[in-house]
């Protein structure tokens, strides 16, 4: 009975193919040449449902992930306009184009975490066949030339050659509907392989080099045009823009690593808690603006903590939450841009903060008030996971060494205390003078007795 019942499971489809992948020996190897190709992700249902919009592309679908959403639609029709005039720019043929880029088919598909069968190539484990892939190839085809058009015109690469009134590529599209196409480059499910722009470029210029430094530079230069710098030359090419965007953030001297706990050091004090700006300054902490804009310029050096300048709108929210899943879903991205962010979200805990690194020209408030940009980094870390021993640990342990020494802590809680607000101000300096006057009084009132007796 044990033997027939053993023979029956045997003949199930799911047993021998999991025996067939113990038997495959290079099936790592396969699997880490997959997990190589990928760096475009879907964002995880417990990251995405903590703020759903910040994921999701409000004007324009780049790749697989949203194409054909209703709301984007609209978009498509531009796209395909752009198209034509890009061919009609380059002077080569559409055929040329399609092939350079299904040429690199295999890593442009590897690089989609998850996607689709109907867009895979019948050969290559999907059941979409030659139409699917076909459909593959146009959509990287016609985003990628979008993408190009979107760029060059709004960085004045090129002369523009679309209408005047042209919804999109005119002075009025650049004022109110680029800015909306820019946010939803920065969408981690809503990225374009750059490897799509190189393939379309080497067609362009007739040569298939020296690509990857023009496609960088005109990226981040739409991307990022004044906050942030990043050489992009002699690097290779990038990832995307989102990757392009994060590591121009991180561009900068590298911060000094972490000193891990010795094993045979006392254990410090537990103090875990990062104290807010206002604290810190009640504790003598003074802030300055660091010499550059890399969120790894973090510096703590005889009571002076300096700080990367800033600029909060209406899109940083969206894109450091897309940055930190980015760091949280690519294996090797580093936790840089998370370790910022938490740091940052303990620093500001109520408007006055705001006020305080504002006037230290570290934070540029455009949202408007405040309270709004408190309220903006107070969402931002939300189920973060940091490294065990992140380059920030240091600085957060001096500034805790340098608020625990007893003079810094009897400032705070003068500070705090009696110069939390005028009323207790005025009734402190009244205090003062009263006691002043007694003193005085009982000075005067003593002076006389010692003059008659001599």
């Amino acid at each position: 009975m044990a033997t027939r019942q053993r023979s029956r499971i045997e003949e199930c489809a799911w047993v021998a193919e999991v025996e067939r992948a113990v038997a495959d020996g290079g099936a790592s190897s396969e699997e880490s040449a997959r997990w190589r190709r990928q760096c475009v992700y879907r964002v995880p249902a417990c990251i995405k449902d903590l703020n759903r919009k910040a994921y999701q592309p409000q004007v324009v679908s780049l790749g697989p992930f949203h194409h054909g959403e209703p709301h984007l639609l609209p978009m498509d029709a531009h796209k395909r306009r752009a198209l034509v005039h890009f061919l009609r720019r380059a002077r080569r043929p559409l055929a040329e184009f399609a092939a350079a880029v299904a040429g690199a088919g295999e890593r442009l598909e590897g690089a989609y975490e998850g996607l689709g069968d109907e867009w895979r190539r019948a050969g290559g484990g999907g059941s979409g066949g030659d139409e699917g892939y076909g459909r593959f190839v146009e959509l990287m085809v016609t985003d990628g030339c979008f993408l190009l058009e979107v760029m060059r015109t709004a960085t004045g690469w090129e002369v523009n050659d679309y209408a005047a009134e042209d919804p999109v590529f005119s002075a009025h599209g650049l004022l109110y509907t680029v800015p909306y196409i820019r946010r939803d480059m920065l969408m981690i499910e809503n990225q374009l392989p750059l490897l799509v722009l190189d393939r379309l470029l080497a067609v362009e210029r007739g040569k298939d080099d020296g690509s990857a430094d023009l496609i960088n530079r005109l990226v981040l230069l739409f991307v990022s045009p004044t906050t942030a710098w990043w050489p992009a030359t002699g690097v290779g090419l990038a990832l995307h823009p989102l990757d392009i965007l994060r590591r121009s953030l991180l561009y900068g001297p590298p911060p000094p690593p972490p000193t891990p706990p010795s094993p045979r050091a006392p254990l410090p004090e537990p103090d875990d808690i990062i104290r807010s700006a206002e604290e810190l300054y009640e504790a003598g902490v003074r802030f300055k603006r660091s010499a550059t804009s890399s969120l790894l310029d973090i510096r703590f050096h005889r009571g002076t903590l300096s700080l990367p300048p800033i600029a909060v709108d209406d899109t940083t929210e969206y894109m450091l939450l897309n940055l930190m899943a980015l760091e949280r879903l690519h294996a090797g991205a580093g936790n840089d841009v998370t370790a910022y962010v938490f740091f940052m979200d303990n620093m500001v805990d109520s408007a006055r903060d705001v006020a305080l690194l504002t006037s230290r020209r570290i934070v540029y408030n455009t949202v408007g008030s405040d309270k709004a940009v408190a309220k903006l980094f107070s969402g931002l870390s939300r189920d973060v996971v940091l490294e065990p021993h992140s380059a920030l640990d240091d600085v957060h342990r001096e500034v805790n060494a340098y608020c625990r020494k007893r003079r810094n802590r009897w400032r705070a809680n003068l500070v705090h205390t009696y110069f939390r607000s005028p009323w207790s101000f005025l009734s402190l300096a009244a205090a003062v003078f009263l006691l002043a006057m007694t003193v005085m009084q009982t000075v005067y009132t003593v002076l006389p007795y010692y003059d008659d007796k001599s």
